[in-house]
């Protein structure tokens, strides 16, 4: 007979989840067992459970479906939360499964029980779920897959008791539709449509699918008519990007130049976004960045059809036959001298192959990657959706499984780094063919300068140790290597560009350890909280070229 994992099995493979990025334990041994039994699935191993959560979300990005996890208990769980919490702020689609103790063994409170669903709630507040038998297993496996899928897309937990995994008598369930989202309304599009008309200061905030090239292509034709602005979310969970696309500005990380990007808009037009707000508290900072004199409509929520919602909008202001202003092709030439931040990011952007998928979770280190990107060719762009760092490289892996003939680049600050390293490895398991740019400053640079803009006292010498990676500076070259992935450290733009070219060349994961001074430091880092907090007794031209000198 068949048992509740096999019959499970193949109830994913139905629902077309193809992939699972697992890191197991006992409790999941028939789960594992099961995979030799369905060719479909593939089974991609992590060494931590952070980065198989990482990955679910990085491929389901991509593929757009979900793939599934496999996790150990409550503890495994709670070792990939970080990444599950990304993904959910990035409304990603992942099927997580997670083993459990068999329904018998509970009661005697061993050591690995813990309260799973509990858990799981922080990252999967839609849907959690623990199978109660091997009967009803394929049914609650089919109502968590199209619960994920739902638009927008969430992190759907179904929790797997030993016993109903193993029991005998498991009945695959057919694939479940999710509902088909519906435009904005009539009503709601002529408000925005007539507020257009009115000539005021008016933007588009665009987030979530809304950052994809038929979205993109419909708000461009309503900026070239009417002459709105459009930004983008600061940390969109995939934004296609490069020649030949519309140029949508993002909206800045620091609240003060965020701020600045918002001031004189009158009307902002949420598209799959929501209305900013500053990523921490600061003393004496307003948290919600929209101008109390702006005025804040939704054209279309997450769960709606995004590109029918701007379509009919368009159709509703004459804007449908606009001509959209596209991203000429510019590359930004060959950095040479001593490297820096800035001269790794001129060399993706002059380097960067066709097609190219970057992840980005550089932190300060690549403040400049947007413009040194936005005329290289059509690429996607992955970014830190939920704040909680150590995505970059977990991303990455799901990414290029997902999209195997695409070259994946991922750069990633070096303490980012360290919280999940262990993609490496699985990156060399399977040869994957991601090229990880590793920007070693030996520092936590950005908490250096959020201690600052938070009115910190004067930091003493123990204060500053907490944000120093120095003694020992880590290498992470030979960490590469000893986990099988080629690496080279480089500290010239000359020796960056040549083993960028390498790495295109040859097949399989490269590491690129660049080794850089602190992109804001010194004098910068000194000067930089001032001149925050000068912004707005300055005008408006003058306080916008600050902002695009500090992040463009």
């Amino acid at each position: 007979m068949t048992n509740g994992a096999q019959a499970l099995m193949k109830t994913l493979v139905d629902a077309g989840v193809e992939v699972c990025f697992s890191n197991p334990g006992t409790s999941e041994m028939h789960f594992v067992a099961a995979l030799d039994d369905e060719p479909k699935m593939r089974a991609v191993l992590a060494l931590f459970e952070g980065v198989a959560t990482g990955a679910a979300d990085g491929y389901a990005r991509m593929a757009d479906k979900p793939a599934a996890t496999l996790l150990h208990l409550g503890c495994g769980l709670g070792n990939g939360l970080a990444n599950l919490h990304n993904a959910r702020k990035g409304k990603v689609p992942v099927l997580n499964i997670v083993g459990d103790h068999a329904t018998y063994h509970v009661k005697y409170d061993a050591q690995l029980q813990s309260d799973i669903e509990t858990v799981a709630r922080n990252v999967s507040p839609g849907f959690v779920r623990t199978a109660k038998s091997t009967e009803t297993l394929c049914q609650d496996a089919a109502e968590a897959i199209a619960a994920a899928r739902t638009a927008p897309g969430q992190v759907a937990t179904l929790i797997l008791p030993a016993d109903v995994s193993w029991g005998e008598g498991g009945v695959p369930s057919a694939p479940m539709a999710p509902p088909t989202p519906e435009p904005a309304d009539d009503a709601t599009v002529e408000t925005i449509a007539s507020a257009i008309r009115s000539g005021k200061k008016t933007a588009l905030l665009m987030g979530g699918h809304s950052l994809r090239e038929p979205s993109m292509l419909a708000a461009a034709k309503l900026a070239a008519h009417s002459g709105v602005t459009l930004l983008a979310e600061t940390f969109p969970t995939r934004m296609e990007r490069g020649a030949g696309l519309p140029y949508v500005e993002r909206l800045a990380y620091l609240a003060e130049l965020a701020t600045v990007q918002l001031t004189d808009v009158e009307q902002l037009i949420l598209v799959d976004a929501k209305a900013p707000v500053s990523f921490f508290a600061y003393p004496g900072k307003k948290s919600y960045l929209v101008p109390d004199t702006c005025q804040v409509h939704t054209l279309v929520a997450p769960d709606q059809d995004i590109l029918a919602s701007l379509n009919k909008l368009n159709d509703a202001v004459g804007a449908s036959q606009a001509q959209p202003k596209l991203q000429p092709e510019k590359r930004p030439g060959r950095p040479r001298g001593k490297l820096t931040a800035e001269k790794v990011c001129k060399a993706v952007g002059e380097l960067m192959p066709e097609n190219a998928i970057i992840v980005d979770e550089g932190i300060t280190s690549s403040l400049m990657l947007s413009v040194m990107t936005a005329g290289a060719p059509r690429h996607d762009m992955i970014t830190l959706t939920g704040g909680a760092i150590g995505q970059g490289l977990p991303n990455a892996v799901g990414a290029a499984v997902a999209c195997p003939d695409r070259p994946v680049v991922a750069l990633i600050g070096d303490g980012t780094a360290m919280y999940t390293i262990q993609a490496l490895w699985t990156m060399a398991r399977e040869q994957l063919n991601v090229t990880s740019i590793i920007f070693n400053n030996a520092s936590y640079s950005v908490l250096n300068i959020e201690l600052e803009r938070v009115g910190a006292e004067e930091a003493g010498e123990k204060a500053k140790s907490q944000l120093d990676l120095r003694g020992p500076v880590i290498n992470f070259a030979e960490l590469a290597n000893g986990m099988g992935v080629h690496a080279v450290r480089v500290h010239t733009a000359e020796e960056m560009a040549k083993a960028l070219e390498y790495a295109q060349r040859m097949p399989g994961p490269h590491l690129i350890e660049a080794v850089i001074p602190e992109s804001l430091s010194g004098v910068k880092r000194r000067i930089l909280p001032w001149m925050l907090r000068s912004l707005p007794s300055l005008p408006l031209s003058v306080s916008k070229a600050l902002k695009r000198k500090l992040a463009p």
